[in-house]
């Protein structure tokens, strides 16, 4: 200890006392016995259930916090010489106030509310917290979280209804996806019909197409009442009358026709 007259300041770990510096009693320890002119200051253990966390010239630890039972409270850590015990809210409950000397129920988290994990291990408050922007709670629970809402355009679609924080957003298709969406199927069906008359059709007809033909005209047939031509240098013949077969006789070199049965009567002259 220093001298009274010596005695201008003291250490952080040391106090005044009756115009001396004593040291103080470091963490786990309670002070005995002050300094003297021919003492230190005298220090000891804390007593079990009991600690002191700084050096303190006080005489007397303090006491383990009990955690109660009935009030909801179990052992989150075991206290030492050092350290207070420290309590926390059983499973489903949360601390009624700020000092946590007491726990109440966990109540579902009601709609537009979400379930905050983090927060439910802490146990220091309710578990439950407004939806923010964004996400949405449509359902009364205990532990689902607030979900955000639905991304239409992830979808590749368009928001119809915007969300808030009971309900999901709606999406709907852009009207030019909505035509599309009729007109690609009906095409499809079309296209697809084609190729199966196709296909048919070089099945059952030996490879020919199925595409009509511009028709060839029949060839112009004879009337058979209208009456032939006569060549010129020939006689008409009657309809009826019987055709005889005719020879050829020269005469003087000349081609005579001679009826087949008749009698070629020309004269010795002539065929001199």
């Amino acid at each position: 200890c220093w001298e009274p007259g010596d005695a201008i300041g003291c250490f952080d770990k040391q106090y005044e006392h009756k115009g001396r510096c004593c040291n103080r009693c470091q963490p786990g320890e309670k002070l005995v016995s002050e300094c003297n002119g021919t003492e230190y200051s005298v220090c000891t253990r804390c007593e079990s259930g009991h600690y002191q966390h700084s050096w303190t010239k006080e005489k007397h630890c303090a006491p383990h916090d009990i955690c109660e039972d009935n009030a909801g409270l179990i052992v989150k850590t075991q206290g030492n010489a050092t350290h207070n015990t420290v309590c926390q809210c059983r499973a489903g409950m949360h601390c009624s106030d700020t000092s946590c000397q007491t726990c109440v129920e966990n109540q579902p988290c009601q709609h537009g509310f979400g379930f905050v994990a983090a927060k439910a291990v802490a146990r220091i408050s309710s578990p439950c917290e407004p939806c923010a922007e964004g996400t949405f709670s449509n359902v009364s629970s205990k532990t689902e979280p607030c979900r955000p809402w639905t991304s239409c355009e992830e979808k590749g679609l368009v928001v119809k209804v915007k969300g808030t924080n009971t309900s999901d957003v709606i999406c709907a298709e852009s009207s030019r996806r909505s035509s599309l969406s009729v007109l690609i199927p009906i095409t499809a069906a079309v296209v697809t019909c084609l190729v199966g008359v196709c296909i048919y059709c070089l099945v059952h007809t030996g490879g020919h197409s199925c595409l009509p033909m511009t028709p060839t005209p029949p060839p112009a047939q004879i009337d058979a009442e209208k009456p032939r031509e006569v060549s010129e240098g020939q006689q008409p013949v009657e309809a009826g009358e019987d055709l005889l077969p005719v020879q050829e006789t020269l005469l003087g070199g000349q081609p005579v026709v001679q009826e087949d049965g008749k009698e070629s009567r020309i004269s010795e002259q002539e065929r001199l």
